[in-house]
């Protein structure tokens, strides 16, 4: 939606609501786009976040599963002097 500056000046409340609810709201001077209207993404606060990272660490510790040792994982690529197979 395309609206003069001083076309939105009365209908500011709608235009923001709009705005809010996804609607693309373009403010114009003299016929050019100026301004675009966009909704401000909700700040998270650090109790959240916290919260959020404890939550993906325990499901992420709950699915882990043991793989081999990373010092013993290419053996079978060596002999028993330790020369290549």
């Amino acid at each position: 939606m395309k609206i003069s500056v001083s076309d939105a000046k009365a209908q500011l409340t709608d235009l923001v609501r709009r705005a809010e609810a996804g609607d693309e709201v373009i403010l114009t001077r003299h016929g050019h786009a100026a301004v675009r209207l966009v909704p401000i993404k909700a700040q998270v606060d650090a109790k959240s976040r916290r919260a959020l990272i404890e939550a993906i660490r325990a499901e992420a510790a709950r699915i882990a599963s043991p793989g081999p040792c990373a010092a013993r994982s290419q053996d079978f690529l060596y002999d028993d002097e330790g020369l290549p197979d």
